[in-house]
């Protein structure tokens, strides 16, 4: 069954998901990942398609450089690079690039990447004088011979702009909202709710789809992105008996009043219901265990965390043992395997159906859109 993102009749894939042997030729799938862990999901992704995993090699030589030899010939193919990004972020980025570029140099007609979770999605906006990272990297993909990318859940959408190539941003909320409907006793007795202001579009999305209420957190536990400082008062602060704009001497720009958040506060009624908080992203988790406690006082009995990318980084699994939190709900795009043997909170989705649906239709020269039925702007 093919979840929806409307909670409707599932819909079917065509009869015959698997392609037939003769629709094989022309493209490949290869793991651009070293590490063991890393590569499940391109397995289940070649399962769904019928086809075996490209052969070639990915390994770090004593010097901490990366290799990858390419075993087969992809003279003239459609290349699709599954690349799905563990803890060391930086190793997979490299490995996806040389590889890319290995394929590139081999003569591959074109070069997709696979990358479920995008890395240094949160650095898309200048912060002071740093860099907006993101973008750097899609310059750095293109530059290696990457020609399109199968994404999931951008950080922010806009993302998609830093590209000289198409990217498709799949969504994992259809795949999310089948769990909360099968997995989730008496969810007609949830609230969707949102940690921060920010995420409250895409609570609101959830609730619409679930026909569910919403609530929303707010107060000064949690620091949007939006409210970071971004660095732009230059030139320097000085007192107002000295301050000057250029060209316009004496001239006394009024300042920008600080910031100053209320106690936290729920904007709606989660008394005696089931709280679902939903987000994109989870890696630190203390604002997520901070707002379980903060729904745990206001009479919600059951809290679930849903999110599309699982990174659970440092101590987060002890964390989300020890809190209020009773289930965290992720997707398979972030291997996190051994955090679910150190916290069996921790529950996974699988959503390489529908990357395997994407690698298929691309290659056939199909449209995307089905995969994008009922998907909203804001979602």
């Amino acid at each position: 069954d093919w979840p929806k993102a409307c909670p409707t009749r599932p819909l079917m894939f065509r009869s015959a998901f698997r392609l037939p042997p003769n629709e094989h030729a022309g493209y490949r799938v290869f793991s651009a990942n070293s590490t063991t862990a890393c590569t499940e999901l391109a397995k289940k992704i070649t399962e769904r398609l019928g086809v075996e995993l490209g052969k070639s090699l990915v390994h770090q030589e004593s010097n901490g450089e990366t290799r990858v030899d390419v075993k087969e010939s992809v003279r003239g193919q459609d290349i699709f690079i599954i690349q799905t990004i563990p803890s060391d972020v930086n190793t997979a980025i490299m490995e996806l690039l040389v590889m890319a570029y290995a394929l590139k140099t081999s003569c591959a007609k074109n070069i997709i990447g696979v990358i479920p979770y995008f890395p240094y999605s949160k650095q898309c906006k200048m912060r002071k004088r740093g860099s907006i990272v993101c973008k750097l990297l899609a310059s750095m993909l293109a530059k290696a011979g990457i020609t399109h990318i199968i994404t999931m859940d951008l950080h922010q959408k806009e993302i998609q702009g830093f590209f000289s190539f198409p990217v498709d941003n799949l969504r994992a909320s259809p795949f999310l909202i089948q769990y909360i409907q099968e997995e989730i006793p008496d969810y007609r007795n949830a609230i969707i709710v949102a940690k921060s202001p920010s995420a409250a579009k895409r609570a609101q999305s959830y609730a619409e789809r679930l026909r569910l209420g919403l609530a929303v957190m707010h107060g000064e536990a949690h620091h949007s992105e939006l409210d970071m400082v971004d660095g732009r008062q230059s030139p320097p602060f000085s007192p107002p008996s000295t301050r000057t704009t250029q060209g316009h001497t004496g001239l006394e720009l009024p300042l920008m009043m600080a910031k100053e958040k209320p106690p936290i506060t729920v904007v709606g009624d989660v008394g005696g219901r089931i709280a679902i908080i939903v987000d994109d992203i989870i890696d630190n988790v203390e604002d997520f265990v901070a707002a379980a406690e903060i729904l745990k006082e206001r009479g919600a009995y059951k809290i679930y965390i849903m999110a599309t990318h699982g990174l659970l980084s440092a101590d987060a699994p002890r964390l989300i043992e020890e809190s209020a939190i009773d289930e965290v709900v992720v997707t398979n795009t972030v291997p996190h395997e051994v955090q679910k043997l150190q916290c069996p909170k921790i529950k996974t989705v699988d959503v390489s159906m529908i990357l395997a649906e994407a690698i298929r239709r691309i290659h056939n020269g199909e449209s995307m859109a089905y995969l994008f039925r009922n998907i909203a702007v804001d979602d």
